[in-house]
């Protein structure tokens, strides 16, 4: 059990010190996964960056997801749930369409005019505040991939063994502090304090905290 968010990054923090090389970089999916990147970034001494998957919602049932897609437009889909639900390509596309206009949209607010990071050939760390069905992380692994990182680390204090047997598969390396077999499992269970965190609070944690780690290093 986690106190917050800060406190599940402290403690996250403390198994990813093998990666304090210098060569790391620090990518939190927003909007939860940034107080947890935060805290791993300070202690890795680590530059720190985003990466916006967002989940693609179920037509009529928006809180669950039937997959994951990034801004250069990969999809990841949950084949299983899709055939199961029988969720049609037009539903997809309409769906597609209206989460890369919440994905760019997002960057700009987040990110501004800023390029993709720069990745090559170093130690990228994809961090959330944990794993449900694990597909958003998974369609961020995909997207750095692509940028050509030396190795690609998923780090979440907290994974459903489902999604982390998902994750592993494309990692180079899963790092967690608690994987549950726990049914129903929701990330919030594990934490005292839960909330969604609004983006203006997320522009704060990046200026005060991830900046002023990254002049400190």
């Amino acid at each position: 059990m986690f106190k917050d968010r800060a406190d599940a990054g402290r403690q996250l923090s403390r198994k990813l010190l093998q990666f304090r090389d210098g060569s790391v970089v620090t990518l939190a999916i927003p909007m939860g996964g940034v107080p947890v990147a935060c805290e791993v970034a300070r202690v890795l001494r680590a530059p720190l960056d985003l990466v916006l998957p967002r989940k693609l919602p179920i037509p009529w049932n928006p809180e669950a997801g039937f997959g994951a897609m990034t801004i250069d437009g990969s999809v990841v889909l949950n084949r299983q749930l899709v055939e199961g639900m029988r969720i049609t390509k037009a539903q997809i596309a309409v769906v597609s369409e209206m989460v890369m206009m919440e994905i760019e949209r997002s960057n700009k607010a987040l990110r501004g005019e800023k390029p993709p990071p720069d990745l090559a050939g170093r130690t990228a760390i994809i961090v959330d505040d944990g794993l449900a069905s694990g597909y958003t992380m998974l369609a961020a692994i995909r997207y750095v991939r692509a940028l050509n990182p030396g190795t690609v680390v998923a780090a979440a204090p907290v994974a459903s063994a489902p999604a982390a047997r998902l994750v592993e598969k494309d990692a180079d390396e899963l790092v967690t502090a608690i994987v549950s077999s726990q049914i129903p499992f929701a990330v919030a269970d594990f934490y005292l304090e839960w909330r969604d965190l609004p983006e203006r609070e997320v522009k704060e944690y990046l200026s005060a905290m991830c900046h002023k780690t990254a002049g400190n290093r």
